[in-house]
């Protein structure tokens, strides 16, 4: 594993390679990051946008998501994977929001997990993104590029990984760390054709190392 000045070195790289690295899930205040963040599991941000477009405007805030029948709302995200259990979750968290925080989105993620459809990951979105508050939200793309540079284990599970990143990286940097590194992930060190060749973090990742000499190694 790579050790803690190391580490630092390679976020300063890919944060001068993705200096703009943000959220791109759109939303305009807590609630709607809190059902965007739900709606995202195991989909992409690009087809969630495209359904929150017109979701949100025909739900702006939670006691809307209860005034439709739950098939009418299923029917609205019937294009992202998982839409009957989602919208489910939805309309839960919505009454939760509702009758349990006062209609405001909670700040910890103690409460943020108590709602239906929202793991630990999400809370750290939505704590990092909505409410300023320092976390590491560790999705696919975060934990594939930690392990791959070894700053993580191979065996390490995807808490361990936050544990990891919250312990060699400062509190200050903790979220734009988290939109970095997926940024890193999603369009450059990707899961399947990584941009090895091309990589400035090539010397000191062990993936990266291993893919080329396998490559040289075929063109022989």
């Amino acid at each position: 594993m790579i050790n803690k000045q190391q580490i630092g070195e390679a976020l300063k790289i890919i944060g001068d390679m993705f200096p703009d690295a943000h959220c791109e899930l759109n939303h305009k205040n807590p609630f709607e990051l809190v059902v965007a963040v739900a709606l995202s599991a195991q989909c992409t941000d690009v087809l969630v946008n495209k359904v929150t477009k017109n979701l949100f405007e025909k739900y702006k805030e939670p006691e809307d998501y209860l005034k439709v029948p739950l098939e009418e709302l299923q029917n609205d995200i019937r294009s992202i994977g998982l839409f009957r259990n989602k919208a489910k979750n939805i309309q839960k968290l919505s009454e939760m929001i509702i009758n349990d925080f006062n209609g405001e989105v909670p700040r910890t993620r103690e409460e943020l997990v108590k709602l239906p459809g929202v793991g630990r990951k999400t809370a750290n979105v939505v704590m990092s993104v909505a409410f300023n508050i320092p976390a590491i939200a560790v999705d696919t793309h975060v934990e594939r590029v930690s392990k791959r540079l070894a700053i993580c284990r191979w065996k390490d599970s995807v808490l361990e990984v936050e544990e990891t990143l919250m312990k060699k990286v400062p509190i200050d940097d903790w979220g734009v760390t988290h939109h970095r590194l997926i940024f890193f992930g999603r369009y450059h060190c990707k899961a399947q054709r990584p941009s090895c060749e091309v990589c400035p973090l090539l010397e000191m990742c062990r993936e990266g190392k291993k893919r080329m000499k396998v490559k040289k190694e075929n063109v022989k």
